[in-house]
């Protein structure tokens, strides 16, 4: 019997998972070469062009791109800039502001930069590096990414280990940026503080959560709308991947920290 066979009992049409420990897949469940809508997960995939980005010289992450706010800023949400719109809503560095536009000032510059479209760009950059054959983005490089469990696999190693940057920048981004600063973490409300990194959010002690009261407070990953999410937790060195085409709701607050304590008791 697998850990996975929870999935079982989603209540969702389909679902898909992987679960690593290191670099080794260990087990998996469902249609993992099934493309699904990623929604926020998406922001892992932008934000990790970015890194790309930065190292070559194509968009350094403490360049100002959008009143007085850096890449870095537009990645961790402290840019104050409003979720859907270009609009400042709070003072720079001030509170934790999740934006999904933020990702696409971010694609915008890196577009210009690389005189490509982004779309070009994070397939020559992330995709076909990591061996994968499509291109993720149907629209909006915040939310608007679509990818296989396979897929993902292969791009959460790119976030463990150095396949495509530097471990000093995995190390970065996988940091808190401004960690003192505190917000709405969507659908578990505020959090003081709400620790962000790079792309990825960072666990901490926040309570709820999405992932497991076993995940330690290094965890990072992120969740999507459309019911998906990704995790690596440092400390076991493991990293969990599920999606589903059943959205976010409270189906997904109790099955997703569940999954993950059933994991990590492993």
């Amino acid at each position: 019997m697998s850990v996975l066979d929870q999935l079982e009992s989603w209540p969702v049409a389909t679902c898909a998972a992987a679960l690593v420990r290191g670099d080794e897949l260990v087990d998996t469940w469902g249609p993992t070469t099934q493309a699904f809508p990623l929604a926020s997960v998406t922001k892992l995939l932008t934000a990790l062009a970015a890194l790309v980005a930065h190292e070559e010289g194509t968009l350094d992450l403490d360049a100002e791109i959008w009143d007085g706010a850096t890449v870095a800023d537009l990645l961790a949400h402290s840019a104050g800039i409003a979720a859907h719109e270009p609009t400042r809503v709070s003072d720079l560095r001030q509170r934790r502001t999740y934006s999904t536009v933020a990702y696409d000032l971010i694609a915008d510059a890196i577009a210009a930069s690389a005189r490509m479209p982004f779309d070009d760009y994070i397939f020559e950059a992330v995709f076909a590096p990591l061996g994968r054959q499509h291109r993720p983005f149907v629209s909006s490089a915040g939310a608007g990414g679509v990818a296989s469990v396979d897929d993902l696999v292969a791009i959460m190693q790119a976030w463990r280990s150095p396949i495509l940057v530097d471990e000093s920048t995995l190390g970065r981004a996988r940091r808190p940026h401004v960690p003192e600063l505190a917000g709405v973490l969507p659908g578990f409300g505020r959090h003081e503080p709400n620790p962000w990194g790079l792309g990825p959010e960072i666990r901490g002690n926040k309570t709820p959560h999405w992932t497991g009261l076993r995940n330690s407070p290094t965890t990072f990953g992120h969740f999507g709308q459309s019911g998906t999410m990704v995790w690596i937790d440092p400390v076991a060195d493991t990293t969990l991947i599920a999606l589903s085409d059943e959205p976010f709701g409270s189906w997904a607050s109790a099955a997703w920290p569940a999954l993950a304590d059933a994991v990590l008791l492993l």
